[in-house]
């Protein structure tokens, strides 16, 4: 599959809620999703309407929006559930149930058997009631459910032939890209559908188990802003379109409004009052800002030589930190041309000697650093 042929469905609004400090409003969901749809996604999913009251009525305030997005809502393999999200006006339902023998015994207490059976009951409503509705069936805690029984599971669905689209989720996020790429091809033997890949963030493999998900035949992946959701979280916006960005700039952009990135995340740092991480890809204060001397004597010549994605493209710049140790004579005399200040080889070196010397002693701060330079002129 070409990596320009992927969709992302973004979950703040259903996993994020699921963050430890979110708690969004009516009027912060609307917000975030039409900052979400203003970006270009092209899911919306939100926080099941048998969750609460105000969760349906939310449910519902989102489907009456005009958004461009598909929304979409998840629940569970219950034809009570279903009833409840057909009512809402959604544009979709994803429908989830687990399959490994843990969450079989511990959640649900249904076999293979009656998964399957319960399967074909609640989809099969579903589609006779909305026949138009992209409908999607996923298993829970995939990875550590039994492969066979796995794809017991999704050849009986598939021979329904009723739903759009297949999930998979690494619920606990012990996948690693071989496997992941593994059971996407496995599953991909079994339809021709799309594939949805949902993946967990707790041994810090979710990014690139969604990009290697990608080049083994997936077609939608989950994310989240800033990879906010339950415990750590899933594979993050900025994250998967970073990844995706290194490989094929020229498609991210045509896709996305990628300048408004910066927005989202701040947006979401306030509501969730956690702060962007400083190393964050692409949003992070420490995306595009270069220390070590022989980066930023590169830099100033070639910003591509130590940057792989451009911040232009996402309304950032870059940063050369200078007042410290490591700094180099490249990054001193553009400092000094910015100043305006005309000084010769010798005395930029002498400068950047003196400056260093000074950093060993002391944390520097731009002015002491241009005092050093200025005091250099006489």
């Amino acid at each position: 599959m070409s990596l320009t042929q992927f969709a992302i469905i973004d979950s703040t609004l259903r996993e994020g809620e699921q963050f430890a400090s979110a708690h969004f409003s009516t009027a912060d969901k609307i917000e975030i999703a039409e900052s979400l749809d203003f970006l270009g996604v092209e899911y919306i999913e939100v926080t099941s309407p048998c969750a609460s009251p105000q969760s349906r009525q939310d449910c519902q305030a989102l489907a009456n929006r005009d958004l461009s997005a598909k929304l979409l809502t998840h629940i569970r393999c219950h034809l009570d559930d279903a009833k409840v999200a057909l009512d809402t006006g959604v544009d979709g339902i994803n429908l989830v149930i687990g399959t490994s023998a843990m969450l079989r015994q511990f959640s649900h207490g249904k076999s293979i058997d009656q998964i399957i059976d319960m399967a074909a009951t609640v989809l099969g409503y579903i589609r006779e009631q909305a026949p138009a509705l992209e409908l999607r069936f996923s298993t829970e805690d995939s990875f550590r459910s039994d492969r066979q029984e796995l794809l017991k599971v999704y050849g009986a669905v598939e021979q329904l032939g009723i739903v759009q689209r297949f999930g998979m989720a690494d619920t606990v996020g012990i996948s690693t890209p071989l496997q992941v790429m593994e059971m996407v091809r496995d599953l991909r033997r079994v339809t021709q559908a799309d594939i949805e890949f949902h993946c967990h963030n707790d041994t810090g493999c979710a990014i690139a188990n969604s990009y290697v998900a990608l080049e083994a035949g997936a077609t939608h992946i989950d994310t989240t802003i800033m990879g906010i959701g339950e415990r750590n979280g899933i594979t993050s916006l900025a994250g998967l379109i970073a990844r995706l960005y290194a490989s094929d700039p020229d498609g991210l952009r045509d896709k996305y409004r990628l300048h408004q990135l910066i927005y989202l995340h701040q947006l979401v740092s306030r509501k969730v009052g956690v702060a962007v991480p400083f190393d964050h890809c692409i949003v992070g204060e420490s995306a595009f800002r270069h220390k070590a001397g022989i980066h930023t004597k590169a830099v100033l010549k070639n910003p591509a030589t130590y940057e792989a994605i451009n911040p232009q493209d996402f309304a950032c710049s870059r940063s050369i930190a200078i007042g410290h140790r490591l700094t180099g004579w490249h990054a001193i005399a553009h400092r000094a041309q910015e100043l305006g200040l005309n000084l010769d080889e010798a005395q930029l070196r002498a400068s950047t000697q003196a400056i260093k010397a000074l950093a060993d002693t002391q944390e520097l701060t731009l002015e002491d650093v241009d005092r050093v330079l200025l005091q250099s002129v006489h």
